[in-house]
Order: structure tokens, then C-alpha cells, then sequence
């Protein structure tokens, strides 16, 4: 018998969450769009402010990230006193988790929602039940028949992480409604800066109207922030304390702040970015589809490929990995047939487009 110390027997039965690939041996330029980072890079601001930190490294970061959580406030038209940031939107998804369910409860989540949310919940012992979606969307009558008296959080990626499928603001409020009140609706909005819809709420809305829903965001992806690990939170007084004592001391670090507050003030940045998804977005959905290759809609800055079967998306990633361009394979959510591919730069989306046409004129060739 061994005598090492133990983790809870659950723990062991998680399923490390696996990041994008970034490196292809062999390769002479890789092209990474395999985890929907900003083409850009961080805002110019961003990335001075982060340097001009390098000789305050001794010092210990405000607890309370409070400038930042002003920022947020104003950029947003939120109150500060309302915002909760950590290393990550995730970060703070993980202490949600922890805070409000446990052994004995349940998840909810669709079908092919983001795979943290399963991982948080394994974590905290609860148990995960995932409703079936409608042409890659959640389904608010599919949630709503699978929330039983165990439910403790229900978790709405919008848009959807990694299908790209975004629920109305008027669906969103018609899942809240038909809730029970004690149930904590997550609204995962990683991507709201790039959805142009009038018809969207990224959740700021159902957080104001009530005591039960929070809102998460992210400077992962508009604000090209994913090495510094920043997110925040816009949830009700009473889940803002709660987030506040389980959270760490200082979750998030100074440069992080520091460059969060820039990267809010950038001239015209977020309209860069959405002008530059727009465009690209729609230009490389147009070429897959001219190549034959089935493209679902999207709110994010990435493309949903389907190729209709396991082995033609492994295929297909072959054809996109000889060409150097690495992209995210989906059969861990459940998804095998398709390949996600992020919006990279002009030239970037033009070497999928290009590779990908070769790679569908050699079917035809063969067939």
C-alpha cells in the first residue's frame, strides 16, 4: 500500500484542460489560429505600460485591482463596485464553481459549450449535465427541461466557444425567467466585442435586473491580453463578496493592471478589431465555401469547418499543418468532424483559404 498523499478520488478523473498548439516541428513559419488570440497583439498603450512595470516587480499589486475595476466601469458604463477581475475569465469561473455548488449538485451547460466549465465542476465535485443544442445552438427549452432541484449553476457561453452560435438577448432573458431564482446563471461573454447584432446582450442587462446572473469578459481576445491571464466579472452585490473572500489575495498581477487600463483607452482599437473580423471573417467563410467546405455562422473571431466525417477534418488538418498553419481540432467537444479556426491576420486567413482549396481540388482529383 502506498503511502504518498492522495488527491480526492475525483480529481484524478478530470481531464487536463489542452490549449492551442503553438509550435510545428520542422516548420519554417507557423501560423498559429488555433486559440482565437487577436491578430494584432496587444494594443501599443497596453504593451508600454506592462514594460514601464519592470522596476515595481518587488512590489505587490493592489488587492483590489481598483483602478482597473474603474476603467472597466467607464469604458462599460458599469459600476465599479460591481466588477470582480482575476487571472483570466476562467480564473474566475473555477471560484463560481467552487463557491456555489459542490457534492451532491449539478451543472448545467449545452452540449458543445466550453470544456472549462465540465473541468470547474469535476473540481468541485459536482456532477455536469449537458442539454442538447439545436443546429449548434443552445436550445433554452432543451436547458430548461434538464434543470432539476440539484441544479446549483447553469453556464451560457454567448457566443459560444467553439461553434461561434449566439442566443438573442430575448432567448437569453427567456432562460433566466424560466430559472429558478436560487440557480446562478453564468453568462460566458468572451467574445461580446465582436458581435455587431442589435439584437445581443452580453448579460450586462439580467445582472442589473436581478440578484441570480453574472457576466464574464476577457482581455484574451479583442484585447490581444492572453499571456497576461486578465478577466473580470459584472455580477450582483451579494455574488461580488461572496468572489471576494474565495478569491486570491492578489489574483491578479500588477503589469496585467497596469496594462488592462491602457489597453481600455486605445483609440479606436475595439473598432479596428471588429472592422478587421468583420471583414476577414466573412472574406474566409466565403472562400471555404467556395471550396466546398460547410461553414457555420459566427459571432466570434472564428470559424466553425465542417467536414463531415472524423477522418476527412483529420485530413484537412494534415493539409493546413504541411502548409505550417495550425488549427483547433474539435472532437473533445464532442465535435470531430469539424476544425475551429481562428481569424488571424489578412494574410494569415489567405493561407487558410489557399490551403484549403488545394486540399479539396486533391479530393476531387482523387475521387
Amino acid at each position: 500500500m502506498s503511502s504518498a498523499p492522495r488527491p480526492r478520488p475525483k480529481i484524478l478523473a478530470i481531464s487536463p484542460y489542452v490549449g492551442g498548439e503553438s509550435q510545428l516541428p520542422g516548420a519554417n513559419r507557423t501560423i498559429k489560429l488555433s486559440s482565437n488570440e487577436g491578430p494584432f497583439g496587444a494594443p501599443p498603450g497596453a504593451r508600454a505600460a506592462y514594460a514601464a512595470l519592470a522596476p515595481k516587480m518587488h512590489l505587490y499589486p493592489d488587492g483590489h485591482a481598483t483602478e482597473l475595476r474603474r476603467a472597466i466601469g467607464g469604458r462599460f458604463g458599469l459600476d465599479p463596485e460591481c466588477i470582480v477581475c482575476g487571472a483570466g475569465s476562467d480564473d474566475l469561473i473555477y471560484q463560481l464553481t467552487l463557491a456555489y455548488s459542490g457534492p451532491g449538485t449539478e451543472i448545467l451547460m449545452s452540449a458543445h459549450g466550453f470544456s472549462i466549465y465540465p473541468i470547474a465542476a469535476q473540481l468541485a465535485g459536482a456532477q455536469t449535465v449537458k442539454a442538447q443544442e439545436c443546429d449548434l445552438t443552445a436550445d433554452v427549452d432543451a436547458m430548461l427541461a434538464k434543470v432539476s432541484p440539484a441544479t446549483r449553476i447553469v453556464f451560457l457561453a454567448n457566443p459560444n466557444n467553439p461553434t461561434g452560435s449566439m442566443l438573442p438577448a430575448d432567448e437569453v432573458a427567456r432562460l433566466r425567467a424560466g430559472l429558478p431564482p436560487e440557480v446562478l446563471l453564468v453568462l460566458d461573454a468572451a467574445y461580446a466585442e465582436y458581435v455587431e447584432r442589435p439584437d445581443y446582450d452580453p448579460g450586462i442587462a439580467l445582472v442589473r435586473a436581478g440578484d441570480n446572473t453574472v457576466m464574464t469578459r476577457t482581455f484574451s481576445k479583442m484585447f490581444g491580453m492572453g499571456g497576461m491571464r486578465l478577466g473580470w466579472v459584472f455580477a450582483p452585490p451579494a455574488v461580488v463578496d461572496v468572489l471576494n473572500r474565495v478569491r486570491a489575495p492578489f489574483n491578479v498581477n500588477a503589469a496585467a493592471q497596469a496594462a488592462g487600463i491602457a489597453a481600455l483607452a486605445e483609440p479606436g482599437w475595439l473598432e479596428k478589431g471588429r472592422a478587421h473580423n468583420r471583414e476577414w471573417r466573412g472574406r474566409l467563410a466565403a472562400a471555404l465555401a467556395a471550396s466546398g467546405i460547410k461553414v457555420w455562422p459566427s459571432e466570434g473571431n472564428f470559424l466553425l469547418a465542417d467536414f463531415s466525417t472524423r477522418s476527412r477534418a483529420c485530413a484537412a488538418d494534415a493539409a493546413l499543418r504541411a502548409r505550417g498553419i495550425i488549427v483547433r481540432g474539435t472532437a473533445g467537444y464532442g465535435l470531430p468532424q469539424c476544425l475551429r479556426i481562428s481569424i488571424g491576420t489578412a494574410e494569415e486567413c489567405q493561407a487558410v483559404a489557399e490551403a484549403l482549396a488545394a486540399f479539396t481540388a486533391r479530393e476531387a482529383a482523387d475521387a
